[in-house]
């Protein structure tokens, strides 16, 4: 989670345990599917360091080093070859750190029951802490030298040209940057800046005791998160409706607790947004990558004014379900069944076949991580559970964790979690270090453009209108979760934030009544679309991105300048494909919204969202229309 500026030299950190994209809930995996033994899917940290006692040595040269970056402290104005010295001495400590982090936090994530392993992920988090309050200084001396004298410096010595975003960033933040001495504080306050999110993952994935109910065909289902998000699809609607009932009444009891953690959170974003004097907590959220406020809105803007496209999908779904008064527990089941089994060897093929207009530099190089021993692929008891990419580990290659279950869900996360891979890839191949990563803002641009190929190479492989229907049915369905439901976290973000920096005081059951009157005109409740129980809309409490400061809403811009740039390749627009690369490859060697926009997506603008939603209308009349054949 980031606390603070992106333009900070600590905010070189703020990923630090690995550039962790994508994901959700995230616990330790329990599963009969025994591959423990397969190395040949296991991912090879050796890579990185060849064993613990490496690491160790590591540790201890970087934990040593920090000590080194203080005397650079009121120096870095004498000269342009003393602040070049100086930036070199931050950066080089901050990669090394990083490596050090990513590799404990991957350690602990293949076996989450491991103590040895988790206690090196928190002597990681710790030295990052250290690091931090050790380059405090550097934001507001740089500012104290001036931007002439830094300019000339830039002017003067060539070697700093790697790090000119990172100073004009610094400078064009100088009205949010405080003191040495804050932000030396600042600094420390991030060791209980987390204290929200920690009580809250404490509580839901230690302490809440959860159920287990009997299904309608004997089965005994333990709700947990896990088990919640299994059985929440189940096939009979009785069972649907009794796995709903039963978890959000756990939920439920815990409305208060759960109140008070976010309502922290959201003091504690008002915070860090007032003591750098931002005039509200988004304005805060968003410049640290530069992002206009204007992107935020929009995306909330056009997304309700598009409402009746979500209301065309739910009734559509009624339809394919056979239901006609549709109702919340009815939102998971997909809509189309397939017996579809894509083995990983089989996932893999498919998801190079599809990436095959990107070039085949591209495809060689995603083909080389899979038999490299870039991923860990398979589910094991301990492992962490869901799926993210982690490109931190500049001077190595990106990993892939994945929990592959041989269903065409998993072929599609493959496909996701290679874009995030490619990108840090690319960008960390043309990139200097200290524009290589690249923001939150374009990371799900990557991902979801390979889902857009994916499906394309589904829909030309079908066999038949039942295949097609289910791969459109499983691309409406990620549009559904991906763009409308984040748009709609994102509005209720916006709201509660807004409410606290009114001096409002908030409770469980006012985040529950907020929540709801969103999540029912969104499902078109009033028009008799969908009907959402009291007891259901507790479901903000369930939602751990709530607490990662104003973030879900990337999900549902990425995923509208995705659309965009997947049209142009499939349809062959001439310099499509460079311009989509260009972007991956730039890293963050601009602000996002601008390498966006020049590359030709303004979201900023209403086009992106439009031709989202056009692109939605366009599977469902696909779907539609071999419905009426059918039919």
């Amino acid at each position: 989670m980031i606390t603070g500026r992106l333009r900070t030299v600590t905010a070189l950190l703020a990923l630090s345990a690995g550039l962790l994209v994508s994901g959700g809930l995230l616990m330790a995996q329990d599963t009969t599917k025994d591959t423990t033994d397969d190395l040949a899917y296991r991912w090879n940290l050796a890579d990185i360091y060849p064993d613990v006692a490496a690491w160790e040595k590591a540790f201890e040269q970087v934990d040593g080093s920090i000590a080194t970056i203080g005397e650079c402290r009121g120096h870095l104005g004498d000269s342009a070859a003393r602040l070049k010295s100086c930036l070199d001495t931050v950066f080089g400590i901050s990669r090394e750190l990083r490596r050090v982090a990513s590799y404990a936090s991957m350690k602990s994530d293949e076996n989450t029951r491991d103590a040895a392993a988790l206690e090196m992920r928190q002597k990681a988090g710790m030295l990052r802490t250290r690091f931090s309050q050790a380059v405090s200084f550097v934001n507001p001396e740089i500012l104290a030298v001036g931007e002439e004298r830094i300019r000339a410096f830039l002017d003067e010595e060539p070697g700093l040209g790697i790090y000119r975003h990172f100073l004009e960033d610094i400078l064009r933040g100088r009205s949010h940057t405080l003191g040495a001495e804050a932000e030396s504080v600042i600094a420390t306050a991030g060791l209980m800046s987390d204290a929200p999110y920690t009580m809250y993952s404490i509580l839901t994935n230690a302490d809440i005791q959860w159920p287990t109910v009997t299904l309608s065909d004997g089965t005994e289902a333990r709700l947990d998160q896990a088990g919640y998000t299994r059985w929440r699809a189940a096939p009979v609607r009785a069972d649907r409706k009794l796995v709903f009932d039963t978890f959000w009444k756990v939920w439920n009891g815990y409305e208060r607790t759960c109140g008070v953690s976010l309502y922290s959170q959201l003091k504690r974003d008002l915070f860090y947004s007032q003591v750098r004097r931002y005039d509200s907590c988004l304005a805060s959220a968003l410049d640290a990558s530069n992002v206009p406020e204007t992107v935020y809105h929009m995306l909330v803007r056009e997304t309700d004014a598009n409402l009746s496209t979500l209301h065309r999908y739910l009734r559509l779904r009624g339809r394919l379900l056979g239901i006609e008064d549709l109702r919340y527990h009815d939102i998971y089941p997909p809509i189309v069944k397939a017996d579809l089994r894509f083995p990983i060897e089989e996932g893999e093929r498919v998801v190079l076949e599809a990436l095959a207009p990107l070039g085949k530099e591209y495809v060689s190089t995603v083909r080389h991580g899979f038999t490299h021993r870039w991923m860990d692929a398979f589910p094991r008891p301990g492992k962490r559970s869901g799926a993210y990419s982690s490109g931190s580990v500049y001077d190595v290659h990106p990993y892939v964790l994945m929990n592959y279950n041989d269903d065409y869900e998993s072929v599609s996360t493959l496909a996701h979690e290679w874009g995030h891979t490619m990108h840090s890839w690319l960008a960390n191949s043309t990139q200097p270090y200290p524009t290589a990563d690249y923001s939150i803002f374009v990371a799900e641009v990557a991902s979801t453009f390979n889902e857009a190929l994916l499906l394309e190479h589904m829909l030309r492989e079908a066999r038949n209108d039942q295949e097609r229907l289910y791969y459109l049915g499983s691309a409406l369905e990620n549009l559904r979760g991906t763009f409308f439901r984040q748009a709609m976290f994102a509005e209720f973000e916006l709201k509660v934030h807004e409410l606290v920096e009114r001096g409002e005081a908030l409770s469980g059951k006012q985040f529950t009544q907020i929540y709801g009157e969103i999540l029912r005109r969104y499902h078109g409740q009033d028009q008799g679309v969908m009907t959402i129980d009291d007891a259901y809309t507790v479901e903000w409490a369930y939602i751990p991105h709530f607490y990662y400061d104003f973030y879900v809403y990337q999900y549902a811009t990425s995923l509208a300048a995705s659309s965009l740039f997947a049209r142009e390749v499939l349809e062959g627009t001439p310099g499509a494909v460079e311009r989509y690369l260009g972007v991956l490859r730039a890293g963050g060697s601009e602000y996002p919204y601008e390498l966006l926009k020049n590359a030709g997506v303004d979201l900023a603008t209403p086009e992106p969202y439009r031709a989202l939603i056009a692109r939605m209308n366009r599977i469902m009349d696909q779907i539609e229309a071999i419905l009426d054949r059918q039919e």
